[in-house]
């Protein structure tokens, strides 16, 4: 497909003012959580959703019980949307959606989805030795894609922690071992923000998550709802009424973008070698934004997690911490490591109390990197 000369001007114009707004990883996560915030309705009085969530800041860590439950798939997406800093998008593959409940007030802490790990990992082929099998790997390994706790409960109580240790208990491996009928032995996650922050929420996390490396981070962001839709008509209506990529492909919004991009770039090239030149320079500064991350994995306290991952054996052994990864034994972790931060931020008066969720009159006053 070759655009016209105005057409490949116009379509590369769209592109460059939409990424020119975000000068770091950040400013384009709000900017698409304020286009997602404004399409959810609003609540009818005395029916939000928002109820579902951990309010209760005065219950101390050590009188906290938790038990891990799945909801309906629309609930979880919206309660996740109002909660998470960033917008979160269904990813091709294991899909395994759930939520942590606090028991005593039986209320929502937390929101956790499993998905297919990605298919290449800088730092999870320098821990194997070797780039793995596919059809072994992903029988056995599950990433974490949104773990996030409600806020304030994560402020307060170390919420992020819970949740990410709870992603490496048995009790979560053996969920998954059920729905998927296998037998998982790796679990691995990244840090949201990357090396904009010196440090992350999987810090300090071993046994049960350990950093093996920073991944190598640069891409060009997708296009938020609202000139995404856009785009993809006028390209189809360019295309002859056909859309570029066929309705069935897996990552179908990524593929989408990127023929549009190789579209715009082949075009200009051909009409205007300058404006091919400044083109193909501003989408390379674009994906300046993203950032590196910091990658964790969990080994679930098997001892021969490499040797199975690459193929060498099926059987698995257990380490002599494997009953550490139990939810009882994670939990008893927590409540020791959330006490000290809930009495510390008792005492110093900083507690926070109201809850925290993206709605229409927070959305420019919520801390994004928090």
């Amino acid at each position: 497909m070759m655009l016209t000369k105005p057409d490949a001007y116009y379509a590369a114009k769209k592109f460059i003012e939409y990424f020119d707004d975000f000068g770091r990883i950040d400013d384009y996560f709000r900017a698409r959580k304020i286009e997602r915030v404004r399409n959810i309705p609003s609540p009818l009085p005395g029916m939000s959703m928002e109820d579902d969530l951990f309010q209760n800041f005065d219950i101390h860590p050590q009188d906290m019980n938790f038990k891990i439950a799945t909801i309906p798939n629309e609930q979880f997406d919206t309660l996740l949307e109002k909660t998470a800093s960033f917008s979160p998008d269904e990813s091709p593959g294991k899909t395994h959606k759930m939520v942590v409940f606090e028991t005593t007030t039986n209320t929502i802490c937390g929101f956790i989805r499993f998905g297919s790990p990605l298919i290449n990992s800088k730092p999870r082929n320098e821990y194997l030795g070797d780039v793995p099998n596919l059809d072994i790997f992903n029988k056995r390994a599950i990433m974490g894609f949104n773990i996030v706790p409600a806020q304030p409960f994560g402020f307060n109580y170390l919420g992020g922690k819970l949740m990410a240790a709870i992603c490496c208990s048995h009790a979560s491996r053996r969920l998954l071992n059920k729905k998927y009928n296998t037998n998982f032995c790796l679990f691995e996650t990244t840090s949201l923000y990357g090396n904009i922050k010196g440090a992350s929420m999987y810090d300090g996390m071993k046994p049960f998550l350990r950093y093996k490396g920073d991944t190598q981070s640069k891409f060009l962001l997708t296009l938020g709802d609202d000139i995404y839709p856009e785009m993809k008509s006028w390209f189809t209506d360019k295309n002859g009424g056909e859309e570029l990529i066929h309705k069935g492909a897996s990552s179908r919004k990524l593929k989408m973008q990127t023929k549009m991009v190789s579209i715009i770039k082949s075009s200009l090239k051909h009409h205007d070698t300058k404006a091919y030149e400044l083109f193909t320079d501003k989408i390379s500064s674009a994906g300046d934004v993203t950032t590196q991350k910091r990658f964790y994995m969990s080994e679930y306290g098997y001892s021969n997690v490499k040797d199975v991952l690459l193929g060498e054996t099926d059987q698995l052994e257990r380490a002599e911490n494997f009953d550490r990864f139990e939810l009882e034994n994670i939990i008893t972790w927590w409540k020791k490591n959330a006490s000290k931060r809930y009495d510390k931020l008792k005492r110093d008066k900083r507690l926070r109390n109201t809850l925290e969720v993206w709605n229409q009159e927070t959305m420019n006053k919520i801390d994004i990197i928090r």
